[in-house]
């Protein structure tokens, strides 16, 4: 199949974009900008904005299927700026596709997008949207996974959704940098009673969820139209887990605490100053970020299991291991 992967530069766009070219499809990369270390693996390139209708329409042209990964991600910054990637540009995808006659969306999204604030302890896909939000970035995200899936048709143009919970990987330029940029400088703390536990996902398994939901798309009617939570289908326990992480990189592991209504409070002064002041970076501690960081996030994986066909191929400890080799053999992050 000709697949056009919008993102495919980023970290999970570009496993995706790998997965695709070992199984034998020919991969387009759209991006704002140009990645020739994977133009050298043989995935051609269209650069554009996803705020471009036109962009977006010649990027798709001569496309079997779209994985729609772009997105800007982060808890802090202007509505106008997450409406306009995340959700008016996944319109715009929508249209192209349908220009087009592409049979096939996938679309990235996240859990974040039915965090309502409380605990979700084995939660189905079902859970509603909430009707508040306490920032953009998920706001955007649910309402482009309801065009997504509200553009699934009979025959014309097959859809669904995929939640990836908290990507990681040996290769994160993200989240295990940012974690130990943050235990070396001493300045993490467990937020609430450090017992929740969530799901997590390494970007190969994110990957491969992809490639799992392209081919049921194809083949399977009831994959249509539905959203999917993605993870190893194992929890964790959020804080042992990154104590584990940081002990690879010669970290003492974490033992101060702050309670989540200290940090909730915490994070609602520094948004009001922030606001106040127009500081443009991110504060260390948002509302939603003391909600995320002490609530339980794990899925019932039911139906990727049974309906994507989706399994990981990397299991959480051969994952874990992989993470410690690479941290113990590279230059400190």
């Amino acid at each position: 199949m000709n697949v056009l992967i919008t993102g495919a530069g980023g970290f999970l766009g570009s496993h995706i974009a790998l997965q695709l070219l070992d199984a034998g499809h020919k991969v387009r990369g759209f991006s704002r900008s140009t990645y020739p270390s994977l133009e050298a693996w043989g995935v051609d390139w269209v650069q554009g904005d996803l705020r471009k209708q036109g962009d977006v329409s010649k990027a798709c042209e001569g496309m079997d299927a779209v994985i729609h990964t772009a997105a800007v991600p982060g808890i802090w910054g202007s509505w106008k700026m997450y409406y306009g990637i995340n959700t008016l540009g996944t319109a715009n995808i929508i249209q192209a596709v349908q220009q087009h006659d592409i049979p096939y969306l996938v679309y990235t999204s996240s859990p974040s997008v039915v965090f309502d604030g409380k605990d979700q302890s084995g939660i189905s896909e079902e859970v509603p949207y909430p009707k508040t939000w306490l920032c953009h970035y998920p706001h955007s995200k649910a309402l482009a996974e309801q065009e997504v899936l509200a553009a699934n048709a009979d025959g014309r143009l097959a859809t669904c959704a995929l939640r990836p919970h908290l990507i990681w990987g040996e290769d994160d330029p993200h989240l295990i940098p940012r974690l130990i940029d943050r235990g070396h400088t001493g300045k993490l703390r467990i937020i609430g009673d450090g017992e929740n536990l969530i799901d997590m996902v390494h970007v190969k398994n994110a990957a491969h969820a992809h490639l799992c939901a392209l081919s049921a798309l194809q083949v399977t009617p009831e994959a249509r139209g539905r959203a999917y939570w993605i993870s190893q289908q194992t929890p964790v326990n959020c804080w042992e887990w990154i104590n584990e992480i940081l002990g690879y990189a010669g970290i003492e592991p974490l033992t101060k605490r702050i309670g989540f209504r200290t940090a909730y409070r915490i994070g609602a002064i520094l948004e009001s100053m922030y606001k106040l002041l127009g500081i443009k970076s991110e504060p260390r501690m948002t509302r939603f970020l003391a909600l995320q960081l002490s609530a339980d996030h794990y899925f019932d994986n039911t139906l990727a299991q049974n309906v994507l066909g989706y399994y990981p191929i990397l299991s959480t400890a051969d994952a874990m291991t992989n993470l410690k080799t690479a941290l113990n053999t590279s230059p400190p992050i």
